[in-house]
């Protein structure tokens, strides 16, 4: 009788039950699910009874879970504070109550050119989907494709849309692409197949802490021979950049932008026109110190220029744009006409620095004319906190692009102050 209860229980079981339950019971465990693995209380209870089964055996317990969970808090805090400057005011989505961000932007942006170009399409893969890009899914659902935590998949396949003449938008987490690089340089970069990776949550992502930080993109992007890598270091720069990977048709490109809330230059929509392949910008002239700044750290630029300029110490700022193909004739202006030069960015050694410092030396420019000093992140996992504080201990704000500036100019009690303030 016992035996044949086991059957009809087994039998039950398989029957109902998920697809997967015969699978695993025909590998000798015993499989009890689905059950709630939000509901602390109830998987609790699960497990406890799971424990008291001695004679069962091997016992599967498959809990689903939600892992959007809790976060829409997270995120919405890590965008407030990402505003360093409390004079910046926020404008406000009709969709949802929180600051506009960067992804905001491209998605509104890229709904634009979608609405004039039927060839563009858009893959999406990752732990989870921003808000912003459910937009581009409403106003285009058969041209959005939502692959979940499945990055390599998400890269081949853009692959194939691009060789089927489409024009894929791949939307990746920094931190997630790291799963498909594999991809990226194989079914990609290799065939010179024009995707178009958006890479977001670049950078310090204050309360996911190391887990998401975007940290090695610019690094292990910028080193493919086909890659053309860039950055936005405003709103208006990134619609630019939408327009820019929407016209390149014989390569891969990549732009990265943060996961906070824009920089509040312009609000108004703007019309994306296409940034020639390579070419940087200078944003500020000065004649002691050239900060070249990659991303979103030229606004910091922007504000440790405003500090020095209180000491009387003229900066020039300098926006690259690009990290790879790297705009030489800027560099090489720069180098001419300043004794220091500094590059920004958010990100790790081996990136956009290491581009710079590589050209001015095999240029012949490090010949005692030009010192070169990189800003770049510790070489260490940052622990979750404010992003604001993130960048404090990173020593990415601009007060500590400032602080170097004077260090590198000998004012090193000046330089100190900076440091401490």
């Amino acid at each position: 009788m016992y035996e044949w209860a086991a059957k009809v229980d087994e039998y039950a079981r398989g029957l109902i039950g998920p697809l997967g339950s015969t699978l695993f019971e025909e590998l000798g465990l015993y499989y009890i699910g689905p059950v709630d693995g939000n509901n602390v209380e109830d998987l609790i209870c699960v497990l406890q009874e799971v424990a008291s089964l001695d004679s069962m055996g091997p016992v599967l317990v498959h809990a689903i879970t939600d892992d959007n969970q809790g976060v829409e808090n997270n995120k919405r805090s890590d965008v407030t504070d990402r505003q360093e400057d409390d004079s910046i005011k926020p404008n406000f989505l009709h969709y949802d109550v929180r600051p506009r961000t960067y992804g905001d932007c491209f998605v509104e942006t890229l709904v634009s050119e979608a609405e004039k170009d039927k060839d563009i399409v858009v893959v999406n893969a990752g732990p989870m989907m921003e808000p912003s890009v459910e937009l581009f899914r409403q106003k285009f659902p058969e041209r959005f494709f939502d692959v979940g935590m499945a990055e390599q998949h998400a890269v081949t396949f853009a692959s194939g849309l691009a060789c089927g003449g489409l024009k894929p938008f791949c939307v990746i987490p920094s931190s997630f692409l790291q799963r498909a690089y594999d991809q990226v340089i194989h079914d990609v970069d290799q065939q010179k197949i024009p995707v178009r990776f958006v890479i977001t949550s670049a950078g310090l992502v204050g309360s996911d802490g190391p887990l998401q930080c975007g940290a090695f993109d610019i690094t292990f992007m910028s080193c493919l021979p086909n890659m053309i890598v860039m950055a936005p270091s405003d709103e208006i720069e990134l619609v630019h950049m939408v327009a820019t990977a929407i016209h390149v048709n014989d390569r891969p490109i990549c732009f990265r932008y943060p996961r906070g809330a824009l920089v509040g230059k312009d609000q108004t929509k703007c019309e994306g026109v296409p940034i020639e392949i390579g070419d940087g910008r200078v944003l500020v002239e000065g004649k002691d110190v050239a900060l070249l700044g990659y991303g979103s750290m030229v606004q910091n630029c922007l504000k440790a220029h405003t500090l020095l300029a209180k000491l009387g110490i003229e900066v020039t700022v300098a926006d690259a744009r690009f990290c790879k193909p790297l705009d030489i004739n800027l560099v090489r202006h720069l180098c001419k006409h300043h004794s220091f030069l500094i590059t920004v960015e958010e990100g790790s050694t081996g990136g956009f620095g290491s581009h710079v410092a590589q050209f001015i030396a095999l240029d012949g420019l490090l010949d005692g004319s030009i010192k070169w000093r990189p800003i770049v992140l510790p070489d260490s996992y940052i622990e979750h906190a404010s992003p604001n504080e993130q960048l404090q201990q990173a020593g990415l704000t601009g007060h500590h692009i400032a602080a170097t500036t004077l260090s590198l100019l000998g004012r090193t009690r000046e330089a100190l102050q900076f440091m401490c303030s």
